[in-house]
């Protein structure tokens, strides 16, 4: 054990050490001030600096520089970054293909996507010095594509939180606020992102995992359904899981780039790249304009209700979208606490093995997974005995519901939970406009669905030492396997948020994500919506991203960002 531990220190030691001295023998540029040129450049959309490096007006190596500078200073501000691969980067700059569609767009990446030469340590300890033998299919075609790789970002270990923290790379900041997460797992990509080190990043996606750090940090993204974008090569930290398939998916800076972006990798036929990727190429969607589009909402997932602050964005969304002629109907669909419930239990479906198997001695885990993996090792006698207290002792069966049945699953278990995911899918099928199923909608369904990313806005550091309870927002779409955006829309107040004297949690769930809940405290952090669409939808997601932002910026609403 005390070797273990002993090595395990001298490793994140280590790896700590190259990164920094990565960043210090950088050239003295990238460590001075921005310069009127450089903010002038990291103001402009990607589209215009392909266009500028197409017709030869900019070069790549210049672009490279500017964000470099921006990300060296949004790491001493958050601690964002895992790999500092800049230098490098020079190199790839001055080769890189200037005629492609995402020519001289530097590309952050999430810790876990491979690039040759590289670890992917996921803040494990253990993982440091696996170098990746090759680059993996997306990072090739990013390369084909003219862009340029350049960084990668830090992840909370096990990729199972909304925090972003582990014992290799340390903590990483919410952009907007000291002592607060960017979100999690995708969060120095949220940091980074916000701060205009980086206009494009990609993240990944298995329960929240871009969404919850758009939310948070104040970025868009769309979560991709599976087989839509690129993923294969990649590290994980559950290998083979199937019940709910991770995605990998673009977040930005903003939604103009996010488009471009998107359409730039199919223009590549991503699907030459990565088997996975099914050929389907970007299609041109219009909404209609014959009729009103309906809009679903849900308002709350029967867990923890949507906090003062996240309630307001969204009925700023809705009011807005209802004054322009929009439909905005109470969503009624299958039980969201059922979908957590299968969720829960196919995503911890090995008990936590996989995630915990690279765990050294003493190696510190996001705030939440200790406490899941020391249940997962209780006699299921006693998970039960524990459920029957909470159920008829202190009347919470949300709680109860959740507790009982959290134990690893035989393989017949987890068959059983599959099916139970499949039905689910079927009923939550009928809820959209013109399907062609029983007991559907029909032309009463709904066009979109609206909702928030999360309940609350981001958490203090540690929050997720109850707040991993309370992902049903997010994780409820990767089991259904549905496109989803989210897009910033305003910021806490900390006089009209407040949370009124007269609320009473319903659940023990609640009542502990509330307990963090302080709009004074959280003031001026950023609060997002979510828009989700049916499954291999991405386009018309971004349609009504599109729609809601100018809706929005015509009533004097848009969002502002950080500014450089």
């Amino acid at each position: 054990m005390l070797f273990s531990y002993l090595a395990h220190r001298r490793a994140c030691l280590d790896k700590r050490r190259e990164r920094d001295e990565r960043i210090a023998s950088l050239p003295q540029a990238y460590h001075e001030p921005l310069s009127a040129q450089d903010k002038r450049l990291l103001s402009q959309p990607i589209s215009s600096i392909i266009h500028a490096v197409q017709t030869s007006s900019l070069l790549p190596v210049d672009v490279l520089r500017a964000y470099g500078k921006r990300t060296i200073q949004a790491q001493a501000q958050t601690n964002c970054l895992t790999e500092v691969m800049i230098s490098e980067a020079e190199n790839w700059a001055h080769a890189a293909i200037r005629s492609g569609p995402l020519a001289g767009v530097p590309v952050s990446l999430k810790d876990m996507i491979a690039v040759k030469g590289y670890d992917s340590s996921l803040g494990y300890s253990a993982l440091i010095n696996v170098p990746a033998p090759n680059d993996g299919p997306l990072v090739r075609l990013l390369r084909n594509a003219g862009a340029i790789p350049y960084v990668k970002t830090n992840v909370p270990s096990t990729l199972y939180s909304y925090e972003t923290t582990n014992d290799v790379f340390g903590v990483t900041e919410n952009p907007h606020k000291k002592g607060y997460s960017p979100g999690g797992s995708s969060g120095g990509e949220g940091a980074l992102l916000a701060l205009g080190g980086s206009r494009i990043g990609i993240g990944t996606d298995i329960a929240g995992s871009v969404r919850v750090p758009s939310h948070y940090s104040g970025v868009y993204t769309i979560k991709s359904s599976t087989q839509r974008f690129p993923k294969t090569g990649s590290a994980g930290s559950i290998p083979g899981h199937d019940g709910i398939v991770g995605v990998h998916s673009p977040m930005a800076k903003t939604l103009e780039d996010l488009e471009t972006f998107w359409r730039a990798v199919f223009q590549m036929k991503p699907w030459e790249y990565d088997h996975t990727v099914v050929n389907l190429p970007w299609r041109k969607v219009e909404l209609p304009l014959d009729r009103p589009i309906r809009w679903g909402v849900l308002w709350d997932d029967g867990v923890v209700a949507p906090s003062p602050a996240c309630l307001r964005a969204l009925k700023m969304v809705t009011e807005v979208l209802a004054k322009h002629g929009h439909e905005i109907v109470t969503l009624n669909p299958p039980s969201p606490y059922e979908g957590l419930q299968i969720a829960s239990q196919i995503l911890f479906v090995d008990g936590g093995k996989f995630f915990s198997k690279p765990i050294r001695t003493f190696e510190t885990m996001p705030a939440g997974i200790d406490l899941a993996l020391r249940a997962l090792k209780l006699p299921r006698f006693v998970m039960k005995i524990y459920a029957w207290y909470l159920r008829y002792i202190r009347r919470d069966p949300v709680y109860a519901g959740l507790v009982e049945n959290f134990h690893k699953k035989t393989v017949e278990e987890y068959y059983t939970l599959v099916g139970q995911r499949d039905d689910y899918r079927v009923r939550w099928f009928t809820v959209w406009r013109g399907v062609q199923a029983r007991d559907s909608s029909g032309d009463s369904g709904v066009d979109f669905i609206l909702t928030v990313p999360s309940a609350l806005p981001a958490v203090p550091h540690g929050g997720m030492r109850h707040g991993w309870k309370a992902c049903g927002y997010a994780v409820l779409f990767n089991l259904l396997d549905y496109s989803a955006g989210v897009m910033p829309i305003t910021r806490v107040n900390k006089i009209t948020d407040k949370l009124p004297s007269s609320f009473r949690a319903r659940n023990a769930i609640e009542r502990n994500n509330y307990h963090m809940y302080d709009a004074e405290a959280m003031d001026g952090l950023p609060i997002g919506v979510q828009v989700v669409g049916r499954r291999l939808d991405e386009e018309r997601v971004l349609e009504g991203m599109k729609l809601i932002r100018g809706l929005m910026a015509d009533a004097g609403l848009a969002y502002q960002g950080i500014s450089l």
